[in-house]
């Protein structure tokens, strides 16, 4: 298995950062996808002060790194983003842009190269700052309502294998219950809450409204990522429950644990 040692990183530093307020280390990772034509036209767009946009790193097709914003400077990758009722988690997160055109341009599967390489990135990240499984997201989570990166295309499952991010089994689909736009009642409540208890920004109102089909949707594309329609079915809601099950279970570090490396010359 690749290690970060084993990793080739080179620096664009991107002029978009700024102190973390507070003093705070980081403690949550949050994975994107560039979605866009080229890895050299999202580099060119994190690294332009008029786009105020950037990342941490940047992961390429073939596997090589490229590091833009130091870890203990706040970069600008999230954007309006909620965990846990926690808003503006650029304040709380390392970010980590993994090339692919994404949904607008060509979606495709990750390149094994680069799945090696986005692997040993977040495990020596997660070891050193310390970050908890369940703190490992992705940008769709965060910001359901505007994001679907990095996809239900992306290996969840192979990060989990190497200690990274919080997982279960999806269960099967199956035929069986189901709710969709429109439903309610106290079941389409009781998802609502299980939803927020889990992380996701969404009121519990009983209605399976637009708000709830998008979450339910991030929720698939994440973890049940087989069929995502945005219709809580039993495969959806039994995975749900297994998850929240499976969090008694997640290891609580203290975040922080050490400091990233040297800033360079300018944002790496």
């Amino acid at each position: 298995m690749k290690t970060r040692a084993d990793l080739s990183v080179r620096d664009v530093p991107s002029p978009n950062f700024r102190e973390r307020p507070g003093g705070r280390k980081p403690d949550m990772l949050i994975l994107h996808y560039t979605g866009m034509k080229s890895a050299e036209e999202a580099i060119a767009r994190l690294s332009d002060r008029a786009a105020e946009v950037s990342c941490h790193y940047v992961v390429e097709e073939n596997g090589d790194v490229v590091r833009m914003v130091a870890e203990p400077l706040r970069a600008s990758h999230a954007g309006v983003s909620c965990w846990r009722g926690e808003h503006n988690l650029n304040d709380a997160a390392i970010g980590i842009e993994i090339v692919n055109p994404g949904h607008a341009f060509g979606y495709r599967p990750f390149p094994p190269a680069q799945i090696e390489s986005v692997i040993a990135l977040c495990a020596d990240i997660v070891r050193r700052r310390r970050i908890a499984p369940d703190r490992v997201l992705g940008h769709s989570d965060v910001a359901p309502d505007r994001k679907q990166d990095p996809g239900e295309l992306f290996p969840w499952a192979d990060l989990a294998a190497a200690g990274i991010g919080h997982w279960v089994a999806p269960a099967p689909v199956s035929e069986g219950v189901r709710f969709a736009r429109g439903d309610e009642g106290p079941p389409v409540g009781a998802l609502q809450s299980l939803l927020a208890l889990y992380g996701y920004e969404i009121g519990v109102t009983g209605v399976f409204d637009a708000r709830t089909e998008i979450v339910v949707t991030a929720f698939q594309r994440h973890f049940r990522p087989e069929k995502v329609d945005g219709v809580a079915d039993r495969s959806t809601i039994e995975t749900l429950h297994r998850l929240i099950a499976a969090l008694k279970a997640v290891p609580r570090p203290e975040p922080g644990a050490e400091g990233a490396g040297q800033q360079g010359k300018a944002a790496s």
